[in-house]
């Protein structure tokens, strides 16, 4: 999206945590990026926080070097935060994008039921709190936007879709159709994403291992996180380590290779508002297997162009993989094809359309004000 803004003419700049802890600064694809002071959060393998009284100071700094027209944050946890009222006190709109569920957090925190449910309670109150304070409130898909209020926001909430570049994946798109007597061996799913509890990348393992071994099914399962080297180890304990692919975090060459691959998607998360992976595989021309929650039903018709399955249920998982793996070279490309008409309206072209149109609107109401 920044990228795809500074292409069309915009000065955008990007506040974010620093991967390395040290602040710099560095200009990529247009936008100008600000990696602000950050530490290792010691309870996980990825994540690096920072500090309030670094991240203050820092941000207003930023703010008051920029002199932005608006400011666009897509979280409330640290930066975020500060977006909001170190904007405020400079008088600058603020756009926010919610895509946090208490549901990403919660695996990682042990505590007896009832300290998490307050601590859910709570959590929600905060984003409330935060977002209803800015002069604009998005989220990716129209389910996000209820699921808002229904946690109490009563502030008007647009549904925008993250989108994704269609062009980018335009040379696996092929028209031809694909002949009635070609092999689809070996078969291979692919799972993208963060390697965290929530994703539940260990049923598609699982699913794996309870499928027919005559079929071959091999699993592709591209990221990081602190389910990698579990997800081996489930591998081998169910005696398939030949089947199953855990590549880690991958260049985007070799990302774009491994959907052009793959017979068909699966996604078992039960923590999803949107899902950019899923868009890109079905933007990639392929079937997709969803875990029917959250977002994700949103983009399959099931039978159609793929399937859904009840979240965690591993032995409908298995049937739905089995499915796949049998059905006709010609019924799979009608399936590939569905999937591209499911993924036409998310093209980014028409989301920088939607907050250009929404960024222009509040300077443009805050102009008015200070009239």
């Amino acid at each position: 999206m920044a990228a795809g803004l500074a292409a069309r003419g915009n000065d955008v700049h990007v506040a974010c945590p620093s991967a390395t802890g040290k602040a710099s600064v560095s200009v990529e694809g247009g936008v100008t990026v600000h990696r602000l002071t950050s530490h290792r959060w010691p309870l996980h393998p990825t994540w690096t926080i920072c500090m309030p009284w670094e991240t203050k100071p820092e941000l207003a700094h930023l703010l008051d070097t920029v002199q932005p027209e608006v400011v666009h944050t897509q979280a409330h946890f640290v930066i975020g935060r500060y977006a909001f009222s170190e904007s405020h006190k400079r008088g600058i709109p603020v756009v926010a994008t919610n895509h946090f569920m208490p549901e990403n957090v919660l695996p990682y925190l042990r505590a007896p039921k009832p300290l998490l449910d307050g601590g859910t309670a709570a959590a929600w109150w905060d984003l409330r709190r935060k977002f209803q304070s800015a002069e604009f409130i998005t989220v990716p898909t129209q389910l996000a936007a209820d699921l808002l209020t229904q946690n109490g926001f009563t502030s008007p909430i647009r549904a925008v879709s993250c989108g994704i570049d269609l062009e980018r994946f335009s040379h696996i798109r092929h028209d031809e159709p694909v002949p009635e007597d070609t092999e689809l061996t070996p078969p291979r799913v692919l799972f993208v994403g963060r390697l965290s509890t929530e994703k539940h990348a260990a049923d598609i393992v699982e699913a794996v291992a309870k499928t027919d071994p005559e079929l071959g099914l091999e699993a592709d399962i591209v990221g990081g996180g602190d389910q990698e080297e579990p997800l081996k180890e489930l591998a081998a304990e169910l005696g398939i380590s030949d089947r199953i692919h855990v590549l880690g975090k991958i260049s985007d060459r070799e990302l774009m290779d491994a959907y052009e691959r793959c017979t068909f998607f699966c996604m078992p998360s039960t923590a999803e508002l949107q899902s950019i992976v899923t868009l890109e595989a079905l933007a990639s021309r392929k079937p997709v297997v969803l875990a029917d929650a959250v977002a994700l039903p949103h983009l399959v018709r099931d039978g159609v162009n793929g399937y859904l399955f009840p979240p965690r249920d591993i032995d409908e998982l298995a049937a739905r993989f089995t499915q796949l793996c049998e059905m006709p070279a010609a019924e799979m490309d009608a399936m590939a094809r569905a999937s591209l008409d499911v993924v036409a309206k998310h093209d980014i072209e028409h989301t920088l359309d939607t907050f250009e149109a929404i960024y222009a609107r509040i300077i443009a109401e805050r102009l008015d004000t200070a009239a």
